[in-house]
Parts: C-alpha cells; structure tokens; sequence
C-alpha cells in the first residue's frame, strides 16, 4: 500500500515530466448552453477541500464576493465562482476549494468536486480567442490527445484581479525607478499563458525599459529560441547575443516551464541563458524544483518591484560572469 510520503513525492515529482494533475470540479449548467460542463484547477494550487461552512457577508464586496470564512482562525474570501462563470447550481454550492495562489489564500464555492487526473501538459491546449472572457487559460482532453472529452483550465489569476483587484500600489510599476542595462541587441524572451499576467510582465518590462519577446506557453518559447538561435548563427554570431534572460511562467499549456528550464539548461546551445520563473505555484516545494530544474531564480507573482529586483539581480549576476 502506497504511504503518504510516497503519494507526496510521486506528486511533487511530476514537474520534472511536463505532467500535471487537475482537480475536476463542476459549476452547474451553463446559461447559454444548458450543459454541466468539467473545469479544472491544478492540484498544486488546492490546500484543502471542505463541506460549504457558515459564509458571513461583507457589505460593499464585489457581486460574485459571497463574504468570507473563518478557518480555524484564518479569515478567508469566499468567490462564487459558478457565479462568475455565468452558471448555474443544480444541487446548491456545496463545496469550497481553499487555494493558495500568489501569496495569499482563498476559496472558490463549486457545486461538485469529480476527480484528480494525472495529464501531459501536451494534452493541454491554449484557449485564448475562444469565448470565455479570459476566464479560462487552457482546456484539457482527458482520455489523450485525439480525445473530444474536454475540460476547461481556469485562468485563476485573471479571476482573482477581476473579482479582487489589489488595492496596494507595490502591486504596479510605480515603484520600478531604475532600469536594468543589457547586452545591445538582446532581449527578454518570456512566456506565460494567462493573458492578464503578460500585460502586467509587459507593462514592467517596459517601465525597466528591457525590450522584449512575450510567448503563450513553454513551447512557443522554446520554438522561438531556437529560431533565433539559428538566425544569430547564420549572421556568425551567438544566441546570447540576441537573448539576455529567459523569463516564463509554470503552469502553460504544450510545455510548462520546469519543462522548458530544463530544456534550456541542458542544452550547450542555451545553457549560458539565465532563467528567471515568475509562477503564482509558491511554496518551498516548488522553489525547490526550480532549484533542481537549474533555474538561476524564482519569483513569485504578483508584486512588480520583486520581479524588477530579481531580474536585476540575474542579469547583473550574469554580466560580471
């Protein structure tokens, strides 16, 4: 019989295989559809799942804000999420999910938890264009590539800024006052599935006046690197004349990033290229990962000046080498 310790290290382990596991949680029917339709979030965001407690309200709180709970002392928001999705409950909202996500907690209320599924992040497509409001950042075939079985991977993070925006200003670029000097003729190369976390990369590189290239996942990243690679080789040069740092997320769909660090690492083309990870997945569990991945630095999202300084701190590390 499987101990627990083996159950937590066959789970931690899956970041050095491109594979994920999605907790499966249903909202109730779709408006527009009439459909029960499967979402997901990854099962390294979930610190506990529990039975709908007591919920006391706030008054002044956004419309899909049921209040908050008290969790053996911990005071907790609480997200409607089939709410916001525009769903509704058959059976009632039953269950929350508590989530860590970017230094801080919450729970999303769902009518029913399904599953833990265990995927390749190559079964895991972009969604981005399709007519979900942002809401969702990718979707899932369950039973392999070909399957039509499909579930919807919520883009947590634009949930969150849309029903909780931050109120601190640290959050923003008004802080990043210094710019950061790079190799002329380089850029940053970053990658990050979640459309409102590239506009916030983008708007802090800019305010570090670093020129850029913004990638949708791991694979485009990857692909991207070895295009210029090849074009800085024909014109007699190196790609690290053309690619300061490399910049990318963890969570993506096609490669996720411990998938792509390792790539880069391990490649005598790319390995000189310093590697920053800027995910909401906190936790020593997975600083430990990037660590073993051979990343020079992690960052967690969202505080603009904490990347600012990091990626400060990489590029100057890696100049006086």
């Amino acid at each position: 019989m499987q101990t627990i310790q083996q159950e937590i290290d066959e789970r931690t382990n899956l970041t050095s295989s491109n594979k994920l596991e999605l907790l499966l949680f249903r909202l109730g029917v779709d408006a527009n559809l009439d459909r029960n339709e499967l979402f997901g979030i990854n099962v390294f965001k979930i610190r506990e799942i529990i039975p709908m407690p007591m919920i006391t309200a706030v008054a002044g709180s956004h419309a899909h804000m049921m209040g908050v709970v008290d969790l053996r002392g911990q005071v907790i928001p609480v997200i409607d999420l089939p709410a916001f999705a525009g769903c509704t409950p058959k059976t009632g909202l039953n269950i929350l999910l508590i989530t860590e996500y970017a230094r801080t907690t919450q729970a999303f209320a769902v009518e029913s938890v399904e599953d833990i599924v265990r995927l390749d992040w190559r079964q895991v497509m972009s969604a981005e264009g399709n007519a979900a409001g942002g809401m969702v950042t990718s979707l899932a075939r369950l039973d392999g590539e070909n399957s039509d079985r499909l579930v919807q991977v919520l883009d947590v993070e634009t949930i969150l800024r849309k029903v909780m925006p931050p109120s601190d200003e640290d959050h923003g670029t008004t802080h990043i006052n210094t710019t950061v000097d790079i190799k002329p003729g380089t850029v940053i190369l970053a990658a990050d599935d979640s459309l409102i976390a590239r506009t916030m990369i983008e708007q802090g590189l800019e305010a570090m006046k670093l020129p850029y290239i913004m990638c949708k996942n791991g694979k485009e990243a990857w692909d991207q690197l070895q295009t210029i690679s090849d074009k800085a080789q024909a014109e007699g040069k190196t790609v690290l004349d053309r690619v300061a740092l490399v910049l990318t997320d963890l969570e993506m769909p096609e490669m996720d990033g411990f998938t792509l660090t390792r790539n880069i690492k391990q490649d005598p083309r790319f390995n000189s290229i310093p590697v920053v990870i800027h995910s909401s997945l906190t936790g020593s569990t997975n600083e430990a990962h990037v660590k073993k991945v051979g990343a020079d630095a992690y960052v967690a999202k969202f505080v603009a000046e904490d990347l600012a300084n990091a990626l400060r701190y990489v590029l100057m590390h890696a100049n006086n080498k």
